[in-house]
C-alpha cells in the first residue's frame, strides 16, 4: 500500500481538504444526473460508490477524529448505504500508513533518539494502519513488540474537525441540529481521551489485570517506560483479525469459543467494573493460534455512572417491563420521557421506546442466544428504519451515554452475527 508523507495540520490545511471533497462530491451527483437524463431507470448505486470513495480518500489522508467518525459508521449497518459502510470499514485497520521519515521524526520529537537506537529491531513498514495511529513490529531483548505511533495533530485537531464533519454527519445521519450537537460533544471527549497515550497504556494495565481471569482471553504486557504522549509500545500478539479468521473457515465450536469469550468480556466489564472498552470493531482483536481471544486496544473506554446504570439495565434484565409505571420511571431517569411530555406524547414514547428495549434485550432474557439467526437483526434494522423516518425521534432524547453504550452494545451483537456464534449469555448479570 502506498504511504502518505505528509499529514494536513493545521485548520486551514485540513478545511481546504474538506472543501475539495466537497466539490468532488459535487461532481459526482452532476455526472449521476447527467447520465440519469438517457436512463431514467439508474440506481443511485454508483454515486453511492463515487461518494464513498472520495469521502474515505479524504478521511483517510486526514485520519484522526475525522476518520475515526467513518469507522463509527461503519459499524451501523442500518445508518448508510452498502458501499459506505464496505468502503469506511477499511478504516478499521486498513487505512493508508505514515511514510518511514514520518515515523522517525515522531520518535525523535518524543525520546530525543531515533527508533533503531531504542529497540534491537524495528520495522519502519507499518503492520496495522488505522484512524488515530499505527502499528510497527519492532523486538528488545528476544522479545516480539507492537509499537502504536500516534498520527501527528491528531488531538490538536479534534475540536476542528468535528465541526467540520457534523455538515456531512447532519446530512447522513438525520439528526437534529440539538441531538447532534449532544453526540458530537460526546465523541469529541471520547477521542481526546483516545488520543492519551499515557491514559491509554494506564488503563490498559489495569483493564487486563481486571479481566484477566477471563477464560479464552489474552492481553498484551505494556511497556509505559517504553511509551509516551505519542507511542505506546506492548508486546506482540500473533493472530488473525475477525476477517482472516472467518476465511479459514472455522468450526462452529470454535465460533462459539470465541463468541463466548467476547460476551464474557463486555458484560463482565459492563456489570462488574462499570466501565467497558466501548470500540468493538474487529481492529480491536485477534483470534491467536491457541483459539483464544486477543484484546490489543484500550484506548476507548466509557464509565457508566449509577444513575445511568441502574434504570438502564433494570429495562433489559429485571421485570421493569412488566409494570407500566416503573417503565415510565426509568424512561424520565434517562431522559427518554421528558418532563414537558403531554400525555399522548408519554404514551407514544412509552409504547415505541418499550417495543425497541424489548426487541433490544432478547440476548439477556434468556439463558443462551443464537446470534447466527438472520431474523434477530433483520427486526433490528427494520426497527431502526422505521424510526429514523418519524418525526418524533428528530429531536433529542435520551442521556449521552447512551450514544457509546449501545454503540459498545451493537458492535458486539454485530461480531457475534459475523461469528454465527451460540453464546451463554447469563455468565455476568447486571447488579441491580
Amino acid at each position: 500500500m502506498k504511504t502518505q508523507d505528509h499529514i494536513p495540520v493545521t485548520k486551514g490545511q485540513r478545511s481546504a481538504k474538506f472543501v475539495k471533497t466537497g466539490f468532488q462530491i459535487g461532481g459526482n451527483y452532476i455526472k449521476h444526473y447527467s447520465k440519469k437524463l438517457f436512463n431514467p431507470r439508474l440506481s443511485r448505486d454508483e454515486l453511492n460508490e463515487d461518494n464513498a470513495t472520495d469521502i474515505y480518500k479524504s478521511l483517510s489522508e486526514l485520519k484522526g477524529s475525522a476518520l475515526k467518525i467513518a469507522q463509527m459508521l461503519s459499524m451501523d449497518k442500518n445508518i448508510l448505504p452498502k458501499s459506505y459502510i464496505n468502503k469506511f470499514s477499511q478504516s478499521q485497520y486498513n487505512a493508508p500508513p505514515l511514510s518511514g521519515p514520518l515515523i522517525v521524526r515522531t520518535f525523535t520529537r518524543s525520546f530525543g533518539k531515533t527508533p533503531d537506537l531504542i529497540y534491537d529491531t524495528f520495522n519502519l513498514t507499518s503492520s496495522n494502519a488505522a484512524s488515530i495511529g499505527q502499528v510497527h513490529e519492532a523486538s528488545l531483548n528476544s522479545k516480539k513488540l507492537a509499537v502504536k505511533i500516534q498520527y501527528p495533530g491528531v488531538g490538536d485537531s479534534i475540536s476542528s474537525d468535528l465541526k467540520m464533519v457534523k455538515p456531512f454527519a447532519f446530512r447522513l445521519l438525520g439528526m437534529s441540529e440539538k441531538e447532534l450537537s449532544i453526540y458530537i460533544k460526546e465523541v469529541e471527549e471520547r477521542l481526546l481521551e483516545e488520543t492519551d497515550y499515557e491514559l491509554e497504556v494506564k488503563r490498559s494495565i489495569e483493564f487486563s489485570n481486571a479481566c484477566a481471569h477471563l477464560e479464552n482471553i489474552v492481553f498484551p504486557n505494556y511497556y509505559p517506560q517504553l511509551s509516551g504522549k505519542k507511542i505506546i509500545t506492548m508486546d506482540w500478539i500473533e493472530g488473525l483479525h475477525l476477517k482472516e479468521f472467518l476465511n479459514t473457515n472455522p468450526s462452529q465450536e470454535l465460533r462459539n469459543k470465541i463468541g463466548q469469550a467476547l460476551w464474557d468480556f463486555y458484560n463482565f466489564q459492563q456489570h462488574e467494573l462499570r466501565a467497558v472498552h466501548a470500540d468493538p470493531h474487529p481492529g480491536n482483536f485477534l483470534i491467536t493460534p491457541d483459539e483464544r481471544l486477543g484484546v490489543i486496544d484500550f484506548g476507548c473506554i466509557k464509565e457508566m455512572p449509577n444513575d445511568f446504570y441502574e434504570p438502564f439495565f433494570s429495562l433489559i434484565s429485571a421485570d421493569t417491563l412488566k409494570d407500566k409505571k416503573k417503565t415510565i420511571e426509568a424512561f424520565r431517569k434517562l431522559e427518554m420521557i421528558q418532563p414537558d411530555d403531554s400525555t399522548s406524547q408519554i404514551e407514544f414514547y412509552y409504547t415505541a421506546y418499550r417495543e425497541m428495549i424489548e426487541l433490544f434485550a432478547r440476548p439477556y432474557t434468556s439463558k443462551s442466544f443464537d446470534f447466527s439467526k438472520p431474523e434477530f437483526f433483520e427486526q433490528l434494522y427494520s426497527y431502526g428504519e422505521k424510526i429514523s423516518t418519524m418525526p418524533e425521534f428528530k429531536q433529542a432524547r435520551g442521556v449521552k451515554h447512551f450514544i457509546y453504550v449501545n454503540r459498545t452494545n451493537f458492535g458486539l451483537y454485530t461480531i457475534l452475527h459475523e461469528l454465527n456464534a451460540l453464546v451463554n449469555t447469563n455468565t455476568f448479570q447486571p447488579h441491580l
